[in-house]
């Protein structure tokens, strides 16, 4: 996707914003910076914008002549949404959103040397001395009977790590304050100036659980750069590695929830399920994360029809297994007591913040991007969109269910209609800062990837929005007015992931 681009002032964002947005028909999707000083000497902001109903894409390119004040008109108090992209932006590019609410630190903590913005293009890491304690204030919550009960950063599982304040009055939860950030890589700026078949390397490795997703959407953006064409072969398959990775996420996400309230049944069910699929990943790709498979202009392997044979047989006996593990949680009181009305995200909330995936779908936003903004095979594939509305842990736990027997459905479909042909187009060149963007659904939601083209087909500046980013800020909303027992049970029904962040 290239898409409409409209270049204004730095002064006339949050008007020009405003206008985009009016009447809630085009919604922020993603904003980000990009330091064009060698191009045309100014920094510059993109916002980007997309309507379900219009089927559309539009971007506001906001220009900071680096001659003047390095800021712009903050949006968040215009739409929640950017208030993390615009902290992200003033950390990383030392562009200061002015009317923002909350400029502390995100991305880099409180040990960062101070004035060194490390996606600026004259940034040298070699100069960066940690050791600074800049104080990182915490809102506190005041009155009888409340106090604090940290968790993290090193937590007692091997999950990744992630500090989380809770304020509480009793068992009941006030208010809890995320801290996340911890193990950024700094894969943006890692990428600057490799070729793009190199920074696809880091690109698989931004996430194990969403790799064909990053991978898809990374290569999309760049066969949108250089014109090539896509084989039909090659867009079946990957939307067998998309709809795989989809399928044995989802089983494995519903054995984790049940893990939040103890119910070993489901747990040991839903592990021994995901784990006869990436068996079957390994078997397909030789990992299991289905790596190595998808590449520029296509795919590396193709399936036999053995292969497919066995895909079918295996998928039909999931079908079946899938379908007691949930009817073994639909007839149990207990484990219903536990998951509904906890953690609800109201419809409004998932809006204002651009929740996606299944967590905006359990919540009554009926959007998809496989569906809404179709790519690769699924032009021509027929699926339903589950969506629930009363946007708590047992709304995310039923989409996920009806998301793993569509998706078993639409890789049915594609098997059965898999068309014969290449497996690679040869990728084409471009002119160097040109930019395009893709977009793809991983089992967590929407995420986006933008690149813009440097010289010799190579990476100038790489951004990436997970679909994790808009959704952590709404666990904070989810959490408050239920037991602290609960927030594991409400943490694994979002299934947040800490590595997209950190990239």
């Amino acid at each position: 996707m290239i898409g409409s681009v409209q270049v204004i002032p730095a002064a006339t964002l949050r008007a020009a914003a405003t206008v985009v947005c009016h009447g809630g028909l085009y919604r922020l999707t993603a904003m980000f910076a990009n330091d064009e000083r060698m191009i045309n000497g100014s920094f510059a902001i993109y916002v980007l914008f997309f309507s379900k109903e219009d089927a559309a894409f539009k971007t506001i390119k906001a220009i900071i002549k680096q001659d003047d004040l390095l800021e712009f008109p903050s949006l968040t108090p215009l739409m929640a949404a950017a208030a993390w992209y615009e902290r992200e932006i003033h950390d990383l590019f030392g562009l200061t959103p002015v009317g923002h609410p909350d400029l502390r630190p995100l991305v880099l903590h409180e040990n960062w040397s101070q004035g060194r913005y490390p996606l600026r293009k004259d940034f040298e890491p070699d100069s960066v001395e940690s050791g600074e304690n800049i104080d990182y204030p915490v809102p506190p919550v005041q009155g009888k009977g409340v106090f604090e009960v940290p968790v993290g950063p090193i937590h007692a599982g091997i999950i990744e790590p992630g500090h989380f304040r809770f304020s509480q009055a009793g068992e009941n939860i006030i208010n809890l304050e995320a801290k996340l950030f911890f193990a950024h890589r700094g894969i943006e700026k890692a990428v600057e100036g490799l070729s793009f078949s190199k920074a696809l390397f880091q690109t698989e490795r931004i996430c194990g659980a969403c790799s064909v997703a990053n991978t898809l959407s990374y290569v999309q953006a760049v066969e949108s750069l250089t014109n090539t064409e896509v084989p039909l072969r090659a867009e079946y398959l990957r939307v067998l590695a998309a709809e795989l990775e989809r399928l044995y996420n989802h089983v494995g996400d519903i054995g984790n929830l049940c893990a939040g309230l103890g119910f070993a049944a489901g747990i040991s069910n839903g592990s021994r399920l995901k784990e006869q699929l990436m068996r079957l990943n390994e078997r397909l790709t030789g990992n299991r994360f289905l790596r190595g498979w998808i590449t520029l202009g296509g795919v590396t392997m193709d399936i036999t029809q053995e292969l497919v044979q066995d895909i079918a047989r295996l998928l039909a006996g999931i079908t079946d297994e899938l379908n007691d593990l949930l009817g073994l949680l639909r007839d149990n009181d207990a484990f219903l007591d536990r998951v509904n009305t906890t953690g609800i995200l109201p419809q409004q909330a998932a809006l204002d913040l651009g929740v996606v995936g299944v967590a905006a779908r359990a919540s009554g936003v009926d959007f998809d991007i496989r569906r809404d903004f179709p790519y690769a095979a699924y032009r021509s594939l027929s699926f339903h969109v589950p969506v629930y509305t009363n946007g708590d842990v047992a709304a995310r736990l039923w989409v996920r269910a009806d998301e793993a027997a569509e998706s078993i459905k639409i890789i049915d479909q594609l098997l059965e209609e898999l068309p014969n042909g290449k497996l690679t187009g040869e990728l084409g060149s471009v002119e160097p800062y040109q930019a395009a963007f893709s977009m793809t659904e991983s089992p967590r939601g929407s995420n986006l990837h933008w690149l813009m083209a440097g010289e010799n087909n190579t990476i100038y500046r790489y951004f990436v929005r997970s679909a994790s980013y808009p959704n952590w800020p709404a666990l904070t909303v989810a959490v408050p007015g239920n037991i602290i027992p609960d927030f594991p049970l409400i943490n694994k029904s979002f299934e947040l992931c800490y590595a997209c962040l950190d990239r």
